[in-house]
């Protein structure tokens, strides 16, 4: 992307248009005044925009950190949210240090979906004071607050703030359709405030603001009370790195060669929050509207989101007065349209018609956004996603029997081996048709007493227990054939599982023969002396082919295959020395340990 200053500060006088009837609302929203919410988007929005990872981000009060902000204010005041925001920078920075900004990656797209919608649905519930004009009632629920309101504008009502609220909401997203490069909701805010002005219309406006910006200061922060803020600075900080880290990626897929820092983009969300509460400004974060809309407007540097805040300072300095008569309905419209736009419902429906589960997930998190603190939300969609991943994972793994085709009458061994290769070439995952060359266990009678399974898929703590019993509970048979190449994960727990299957094997008489173990899960196994157990059971193969040949040669067959390559056989250990004898000769045994049997591929 080709950087160009006109077009950065063309984009940055966008973004503060859009973002100034923002950044008053939210600044009220949180409870501190529309004051705070200007300074927030000064003060954090320039130090962001330095110091951050993206070259596009915005940051600035937002519609979610509101919803976090409203319990704190109330429990502790404006002092506490100050402190709070202090904290929460501190612990921005320390996950920056730690490098934890590539977490991000592992919150499921559901969750994510979820927690908008519950978020919209959480700022257009905090309007309802504010849009029907009466004061906001007490109560820290935003679904019981909103209905305390309802009930106290029936009892009296005035239609004046509705009709404003309405009005600004209404415009802002039928013109935002008609026209979306038109900043609508500064127009409709100044056509609600010229409205009240030269009407007799009476609604409750914004207040003074200062003309500038207040002197850094720390006569908020009260030591005694940092115990206790703690929480609330915890979930803080959790929801800024995840809004600014998902607004980040949301910016990387709207661009071509832009990529963000995610640890960067930590930091400089730590320094913003350490910033702003000096001046009285509210916690801060990166803002996905406006973000879209700065790269909408052409931006492609950091210049942009640094001169929308410098342009929100010079409101600030220079028409303050005006902005204090913007009525505090328009701004609730102002809320109320935004969180409409938030709510992509068809994302939604999308997401529930691909995969009920995910749907589930998208459901249970925007409940308990609605119902619980957004963090906690957060943390039991990322929860029931992971159990519904280990189980959808889980049901890949499994166990099959392969059928044995015995070899039909006295034809030639070595004939029939040719003919159709290895156990693995035919009996692999996929596949159908029997185990091994036609006839490679010799008669009738030998192939009764060779049993072949096949292992599939992970064998780990959330599935194994099930079909692994059921390999210790297999049909009467002189000897097992297990083939593990198919097995894509081994953790302790499966390996364990596996070892109790191949004891109750053994103690029952039965010879198991394992071929095809990976490289890669051969730790685990040999940790755990599960291979030991294997060698003490029968033996372990390279291929299946050798594991057949053993077998075969094992039970007496006159004329059983040979291996290709005498080193195959890998089986150390009583059973297994004897069944690697059988198959290669004296010389076999010592030829073909687990150490050095790599030849052919694993089946």
């Amino acid at each position: 992307m080709t950087r160009s200053p006109r077009r950065d500060l063309l984009a940055g006088l966008t973004v503060a248009i859009v973002a100034l009837p923002l950044a008053l609302g939210f600044g009220v929203a949180s409870g501190l005044g529309a004051e705070a919410g200007l300074v927030t988007a000064i003060v954090a929005g320039a130090l962001a925009a330095v110091f951050g990872g993206s070259n596009l981000q915005v940051s600035g009060p937002t519609g979610a950190m509101t919803v976090v902000l409203l319990p704190i204010v109330a429990q502790h005041g404006p002092g506490g949210v100050l402190t709070v925001g202090l904290l929460a920078g501190l612990m921005l920075l320390a996950l920056a240090l730690l490098r934890a900004g590539r977490v991000m990656r592992y919150v499921p797209l559901p969750v994510v979906e979820g927690f908008t919608i519950g978020i919209a649905l959480v700022i257009a519930l905090q309007q309802v004071p504010g849009a029907l004009g009466v004061p906001v009632p007490e109560g820290d629920r935003v679904v019981a607050v909103a209905w305390r309101a309802v009930a106290d504008f029936a009892a009296s009502p005035d239609w004046t703030a509705p009709g404003i609220a309405l009005g600004v909401a209404v415009l802002m997203l039928a013109g935002g359709r008609l026209r979306p490069g038109v900043p609508f909701s500064v127009l409709a805010v100044a056509a609600a405030a010229l409205l009240v002005e030269l009407t007799p219309l009476d609604a409750a406006p914004i207040g003074d603001l200062p003309a500038g910006l207040p002197a850094p200061s720390l006569e908020f922060l009260e030591l005694s009370a940092l115990g206790s803020l703690l929480a609330p600075a915890v979930a803080v900080a959790a929801l800024a790195a995840l809004e600014s880290l998902l607004s980040a990626t949301v910016a990387d897929g709207m661009t071509t060669g832009q990529r963000h820092d995610p640890d960067r983009e930590l930091f400089g969300q730590g320094v913003a929050n350490l910033a702003a509460p000096l001046f009285g400004g509210v916690p801060a974060t990166a803002a996905i509207a406006r973000t879209a809309v700065n790269v909408r407007s052409g931006a492609s540097s950091r210049l942009a989101a640094l001169s929308h805040a410098v342009f929100l300072a010079v409101v600030v300095l220079a028409a303050a007065p005006l902005v204090s008569r913007i009525p505090l309905a328009a701004l609730a419209g102002v809320l109320l349209a935004t969180a409409v736009r938030m709510a992509e419902l068809h994302t939604a429906r999308l997401l529930a018609r691909a995969s009920k589960p995910d749907g589930a997930v998208l459901v249970l998190t925007c409940a308990a956004t609605l119902a619980l603190d957004l963090v906690q939300a957060v943390l039991i969609g990322i929860a029931v996603s992971g159990v519904l991943a280990l189980r959808a994972v889980a049901r890949q793994a499994g166990l099959e029997r392969v059928p044995v085709a015995p070899r039909d009458g006295n034809a030639p061994a070595a004939g029939a081996r040719s003919s159709a290769g290895s156990v693995g070439s035919v009996g692999s995952v996929g596949s159908v048709g029997s185990v091994g060359p036609v006839g490679s266990v010799g008669s009738v009678g030998f192939a009764e007493q060779i049993a072949v399974y096949r292992l599939r898929g992970p064998l780990f703590f959330a599935a194994g227990d099930g079909f692994l019993r059921e390999l210790a509970e297999v049909p009467r048979a002189r000897v097992l054939i297990v083939r593990m190449s198919a097995v894509t994960v081994v953790d302790t727990t499966g390996a364990t599982v596996f070892a109790a299957a191949l004891r109750e094997l053994r103690e029952r008489g039965v010879t198991v023969l394992v071929s095809g173990v990976r490289e890669e899960q051969r730790p685990v196994l040999e940790a755990l002396g599960v291979l030991d157990e294997v060698r003490a059971a029968g033996g372990e193969f390279t291929t299946a082919e050798f594991a057949w040949a053993a077998a075969a040669k094992l039970l007496g067959d006159p004329a059983p295959p040979q291996p290709r390559d005498e080193q195959g056989a890998a089986a150390p250990g009583a059973a297994g020395a004897a069944v690697a004898e059988a198959v290669s000769g004296p010389d076999g045994a010592a030829a073909g340990r687990a150490e050095t049997a790599r030849g052919g591929e694993p089946r």
